[in-house]
């Protein structure tokens, strides 16, 4: 991947859009764990990719561009995630639509949900994205040890959520 990143650095149009490509998933799970609406995550993701584009050459590390790439796309989401929350009520958010979502994703964003934001983007980046307890300390700004503290208890609100969802159905 770092020749990729350092092709698309000197301008090679397609290592950019294979880079976008190889991270695209990544990129919307991220984002659908702060919108419902598939309008929101496609204009993060493509505020994101316009950024990206922008500021190719300013990444100093090509080994760090899946890193570089989430934090920006985290920031946009954010960013919008604000300006929605000033411009609509909670009743007028569209719900999701799932048709094209594969079973485990449409679960997997459901039990997301039941978290708290900040916990929810940690636990997606660990689980979904696979990304180290360091790597989301640094990514958040935050202490590893505050990543580790709420993925343990994000782990027990899941598992307390499961168990009332068998439960129920």
């Amino acid at each position: 991947m770092d020749r990729l990143v350092k092709r698309a650095q000197g301008g090679d149009a397609e290592a950019f859009i294979q880079l976008i490509e190889n991270n695209k998933m990544t990129l919307e799970r991220i984002a659908f764990g702060y919108f419902q609406s598939e309008a929101d995550v496609a204009d993060a993701i493509q505020d994101t990719i316009l950024s990206v584009y922008e500021h190719m050459k300013e990444l100093k590390k090509p080994e760090y561009f899946r890193t570089w790439l989430v934090r920006i796309l985290m920031n946009h989401c954010s960013s919008r995630y604000r300006k929605n929350k000033r411009s609509y009520p909670v009743e007028e958010v569209p719900e999701i639509s799932w048709e094209n979502r594969e079973e485990s994703n449409i679960e997997f964003f459901d039990l997301l949900r039941s978290l708290p934001g900040d916990s929810r983007t940690i636990f997606q980046l660990y689980y979904g994205e696979q990304f180290t307890t360091r790597e989301i300390s640094e990514m958040l700004s935050i202490k590893e040890s505050t990543v580790k503290s709420k993925l343990h208890r994000g782990k027990n609100q899941l598992r307390e959520e499961l168990q009332v969802r068998r439960q129920i159905g």
